[in-house]
Parts: structure tokens; C-alpha cells; sequence
């Protein structure tokens, strides 16, 4: 029970800082056509959304604690994006990366290369329980191998995002999967079967895209000089051998077996230092400033040179600042709770479960512009939502579904957004251009909002279609002993 005395904005209040956000972007966007304005847009919006806090009646140290609370959510995921850079810089000298590049290359045509992505990201993420992983590791890889392939980069991200996202969703190791289950009330079996029901229609559609793009790609002539010229530059300037694969390797090992992100990051990065000097014959001075600033390829080839000129811990400093400052304003728009005012106002509509599941994904979608965190779009709209799901008596597995359903699926897609803004710091690629092509993510929210419709598999209490939970599974195992 809220206490009266409690400060809290108005609806109108609360409303007017997410239209003003809605404005201000639209504004950067289509009307000043700048993309690299994004942080002072987001000053700007948290500027006025602290302003309607103080008339509220929030102080500034509510406000700044708001700000902090953010900062702190944003800590780790920022620390390890900069040791993706690390990574990056260190692994190309290494010889990892341009092995990746130069087997696929050798290997996979266009015709399956979208569909191969998408499985190989969906499994990479399903064992380490991390798309960021698999976007740091096999997703750059892959963006070389469909440059050299003639394939667009903005469909080859949207393919390794759909399978990472995929396999992240739907891994026990996997912090949202985990958080998920949580903030629903259910066993964590239970919430990844229920999600099998959503999900896995909507990789196998996402597949089905994927191979009829491919196939358009595959009809067309190949440039074979092209990957000629690149699989020779490969093999003159780099150290091309299964050997330099240890590297992600490792990085899988480690990730299977728990091993903290940071830390696989810091080892892998280390590794790939040790190799570049060990197999590729560079120094310790210029391998600490390929990590710093960047590994720049000079084979005197220019697509070589595009594909392997990247990383650094200092080129990911762009999109941590964007990270600090919308986690700072999505602090904010949680701790003067105008978040929680805007949703109070949506609670009358889940009375049934077609308002209740359709609420539910929408709720956790706005969640997640307006607070650039996956984790807020999980946990707010979930937290409010759970005595809905239990009044009308559906199992709790349905409720943590959905928030993955809305809030996982759709993260990478906001450009101000933790996972946006990763991904587009890795892959290369902006969030809005790759956007249209992360078919996992609309899929698996509509096929949520028409069960919900229909109220196929949604699954209730004393229902002799639900989904049996993990405890009854090893009551039955331990009878049959």
C-alpha cells in the first residue's frame, strides 16, 4: 500500500516528459538529420523530466539519487563494452578474427549464409547464456564474411541479433532468462518451456525470411574475384590456422561455465594480446595500443583494411557516454515514479486475458524506450502485473513469458538503449538500420499478443493443457526409479 504522504508526479506531468522525449527525437531524427546528437537529446529530456520531478515535489538529491541508480545499472554492461574493444583490437592481430572471416568465407555461399547465422548466433548464445558474447565474437566475424559475400551489413546484424537474442532468451544461463523467471514467480524450466511456445515459432519464421533473402542474394553473380583478392590479402598478412581459434574457444568454455562476463572478457582479451605476439610477431607496446586506440590494418587492400581497421577501447567511449547518460534518465523516470504513474493508468484494462497479455507486452515495450533498460522493462511492468495473472488464475511460467516475450525480444531495437547501443558499437552497424531486419523481435511479440487474443496456450491453474512444472517432472522421474 502506497502512503499518502508520498511524493509522486501527476499523470499529466509524467506524460508531458515522455511526449517531450517522443518530440525530441522525432526532431533529431527526421528533422535535424543528425544521429550523432543523440547524448545532448537525452540531457535535454532528462533536464525536463527533472524539472516536472521538482514541481512534483522531488528535491535534487531525489533526482541525483535517480541519476546514480542508473549509472550503476549501466556499470557493468559499460565496463565490459569497453573490453569489447579490447577484444576486438586484440584478436585481430592475433589472427582470430581474419581466420573466422577467411574460413567462412571459404565455406558458406550466400544462399545459407543468413540462415547459418542466425543458427550458429542461436547457439552460441543458448551455451553461454550471453548475446553480447556472441555479438562481440561470432556476430563481428560474420559482418567480414557477408561484406565479402556481397550481402548488405544491415541484414547479416539483424540475423546475428535474431539468433543471439534467441539463444540469450531461451538459455538457464542467461541473467534476463533468470530475472525473468523472478519477477513472474515461476521455476525457471517452467518459464523456458512456456517460452518455447512463443519463441520457437518465431525463430523458425525468422529462418524462413532469412532463406528467402539469402536465396535473392544466391541467384545473383558472385564477385569471386573479390573474395579472392580478400582470402589471398587474408592469407599474405595474417596468420590463417586453427590455432588462432583458442581464443572463442575459451570464451565459450568459460561463458558455459559461469565464469562473470568481465572476467571472460579481460581473459579473452589477454589471450588474444598473447597470440598477436606470440604467432603474429608484434610487440607489447603496440599491442597495449592496438587495445587502447584500435588495430589498424594496412594490407594495402582496401575492403581488408575496411573489414579489419576497428576496435580499441577508446572507439567504444561514444557509446558508453550514450549508455551512462539514457540509464541516468531512465534512473530518473523510475525513482520520481513516473513510470508507475503512467502504468497505474493502463491497470483497469487487464481484467481478462486478452487485455492482460496485451497490456503486458506493450507496457514492458514503452518501458523499454523510455528507460533504455531491458531489466526496468522486465521487472516494472512484471511486478505490477503479477496479481492480474493470479486473479484471473493463469500460471506464473505466462507472466514471465511475456516479459521476455516484449521486453528481451525488443531491447536491441531501441537506439538509446543498453542493447541498441551495444550492439550497434560492435556490429558497426546503426540501430535504426538494422532495425527492420531483427525479425525476432516483432515476431515473437505478435505471436504473444494473438495468443493472448485467442487464448491459446495460455496456460491456468487445474488446466490439463498447461505446461507441467519442473517439481512434477522429477516427482515422475523419482516414481519410474
Amino acid at each position: 500500500m502506497r502512503k499518502g504522504n508520498e511524493k509522486r508526479p501527476s499523470f499529466i506531468g509524467a506524460l508531458f516528459v515522455i511526449l517531450f522525449l517522443c518530440v525530441a527525437m522525432y526532431v533529431q531524427i527526421f528533422v535535424i538529420h543528425e544521429d550523432w546528437v543523440t547524448h545532448i537529446t537525452l540531457i535535454i529530456a532528462s533536464v525536463v523530466a527533472a524539472v516536472v520531478a521538482m514541481i512534483s515535489g522531488f528535491t535534487w538529491d531525489d533526482i541525483q539519487e535517480g541519476i546514480l541508480y542508473g549509472c550503476k545499472i549501466a556499470m557493468l554492461p559499460m565496463l565490459i563494452l569497453m573490453l569489447v574493444g579490447v577484444l576486438i583490437a586484440s584478436w585481430i592481430p592475433a589472427g582470430t578474427i581474419p581466420t573466422l572471416i577467411y574460413y567462412g568465407l571459404k565455406i558458406l555461399s550466400p544462399s545459407v549464409f543468413l540462415v547459418t547465422v542466425c543458427f550458429v548466433c542461436s547457439v552460441a548464445s543458448l551455451a553461454t547464456g550471453s548475446s553480447w558474447t556472441t555479438g562481440a565474437t561470432f556476430g563481428v566475424a560474420f559482418m567480414g564474411i557477408g561484406y565479402g559475400l556481397g550481402i548488405p551489413a544491415p541484414i547479416t546484424a539483424g540475423a546475428v541479433i535474431s539468433g543471439a537474442i534467441f539463444g540469450d532468451k531461451m538459455s538457464p544461463l542467461s541473467d534476463s532468462t533468470n530475472l525473468a523467471a523472478g519477477v513472474g514467480e515461476a521455476d525457471l524450466f517452467d518459464h523456458i518451456r512456456s517460452m518455447i511456445y512463443t519463441t520457437g515459432p518465431a525463430i523458425l519464421l525468422s529462418l524462413l525470411l532469412y532463406g528467402i533473402i539469402g536465396m535473392r542474394y544466391g541467384s545473383g553473380t558472385i564477385d569471386t574475384q573479390q573474395i579472392d583478392i580478400i582470402l589471398t590479402g587474408l592469407q599474405e598478412n595474417y596468420l590463417i590456422s586453427p590455432i588462432t581459434l583458442i581464443p572463442p574457444i575459451i570464451v565459450v568454455i568459460l561463458a558455459v561455465k559461469k565464469v562473470s562476463g568481465l572476467a571472460v572478457m579481460i581473459i579473452a582479451s589477454l589471450i588474444g594480446g598473447v597470440f598477436a605476439m606470440a604467432l603474429q610477431g608484434y610487440g607489447l607496446g603496440e599491442v597495449m595500443s592496438f587495445m587502447n586506440y584500435g588495430f589498424t590494418s594496412t594490407t594495402g587492400i582496401e575492403a581488408i583494411d575496411q573489414l579489419l581497421s576497428r576496435g580499441g577501447l577508446q572507439s567504444m567511449m561514444w557509446t558508453i557516454s550514450l549508455g551512462f547518460i539514457a540509464l541516468s534518465m531512465g534512473g530518473i523516470l523510475e525513482k520520481t515514479r513516473m513510470l508507475e504513474v503512467l502504468l497505474e493508468k493502463i491497470a483497469g484494462i487487464v481484467s481478462n486475458v486478452k487485455g492482460l497479455i496485451i497490456t503486458h507486452v506493450l507496457s514492458s515495450i514503452l518501458v523499454n524506450l523510455f528507460s533504455a533498460s531491458q531489466y526496468m522493462a522486465i521487472i516494472i511492468p512484471g511486478r505490477m502485473l503479477v496479481p492480474a495473472y493470479k486473479k484471473l488464475r493463469i500460471l506464473p511460467q505466462v507472466c514471465s513469458r511475456t516479459s521476455e516475450d516484449s521486453a528481451t525480444v525488443t531491447s536491441p531495437l531501441v537506439p538509446w538503449g543498453l542493447c541498441g547501443v551495444y550492439f550497434t558499437g560492435v556490429l558497426g552497424v546503426g540501430t535504426l538500420t538494422y532495425l527492420p531486419y531483427v525479425f525476432l523481435a516483432y515476431f515473437t511479440p505478435l505471436i504473444a499478443i494473438v495468443y493472448g487474443i485467442t487464448g491459446k496456450f495460455i496456460f491456468k491453474e487445474g488446466d490439463i493443457s498447461s505446461v507441467k512444472t519442473y517439481h512434477d517432472d522429477e516427482k515422475e522421474a523419482v516414481k519410474s526409479i
